[in-house]
């Protein structure tokens, strides 16, 4: 009692199957990709308000989000100029390499830059 489809499954038919499998995978990515950006900054703001706070930096995530957003916070000037150096070199990142001792005096200079 087993099923037989009324057609046979042929090389052409598996090629159009894996076609439409890629094809459907890169829509799947590219719609994921669309939220990518704001993952990012989300990730983004929260990494550096962690690494902020471990400084003693008092700014919370809202106010992080707040500064980077252009908008004003009444704080600490030092601590938002922390912010705004410690998001400068976060957006260098990756054109700096670890090995590199330019590239880590530069990552110094970003952090400790007047705003």
């Amino acid at each position: 009692m087993s099923y037989h489809p009324p057609y046979t499954i042929t090389p052409k038919i598996l090629q159009q199957v894996a076609d439409i499998v890629a094809l459907l995978t890169r829509w799947q990515i590219s719609s994921q990709a669309s939220l990518a950006p704001q993952l990012r900054r989300s990730n983004c703001i929260r990494s550096i308000q962690v690494s902020l706070a471990i400084e003693n930096n008092s700014l919370t995530i809202d106010q992080v989000t707040a500064v980077l957003e252009g908008e004003r916070v009444l704080d600490v000037p030092r601590e938002i100029q922390e912010l705004h150096n410690a998001f400068a070199a976060h957006e260098q990142l990756p054109h700096w390499q670890v090995e590199s001792e330019a590239d880590c005096l530069m990552a110094y200079v970003s952090l400790m830059s007047k705003y």
